[in-house]
């Protein structure tokens, strides 16, 4: 289970969603961090896919992650694309889960934050969608 974080504000750019993500959708509404893993490599596969990337193969499962891991790269937005212009500076970043997967995410702690820090993922429930982020690991 991952946190969940209240965003008192609509989402500024909702995120694409598909028959094949809902699943995951779903899954971060009741505080899950799930993605696919691929049944050939055992290889988790983020944004979650209906096949393995690397070997194409169809053989997949759903799998959640615990939402933990490290900062591997942070930096601080000012020239904002318009739909986030609002919001400018803002932080994102590239962090590494415990199981594996990289991924980019908006950051929710300062750009100062050591690399290889503790990480954790929350969700974020806006008043009309979901989103995740990272954040600096609770003590």
């Amino acid at each position: 289970m991952i946190p969940t974080v209240e965003i008192n504000r609509p989402h500024p750019y909702p995120p694409r969603k598909t028959p094949f993500t809902l699943r995951f959708w779903e899954a971060l509404a009741e505080g899950k961090f799930i993605c696919t893993r691929s049944g050939d490599t055992g290889r988790p596969v983020f944004p979650p896919r209906d096949f393995d990337p690397v070997t194409w193969s169809r053989d997949i499962e759903w799998v959640e992650l615990s939402g933990r891991g490290k900062l591997y790269s942070v930096t601080s937005i000012h020239a904002a694309p318009a739909a986030f212009r609002e919001f400018a500076p803002y932080q994102v970043a590239i962090v590494d889960l415990e199981e594996g997967v990289r991924l980019a995410t908006a950051f929710l702690g300062s750009v100062d934050t050591p690399l290889d820090s503790p990480v954790e993922l929350v969700a974020l429930r806006y008043t009309d969608d979901l989103a995740f982020a990272a954040r600096p690991a609770a003590g």
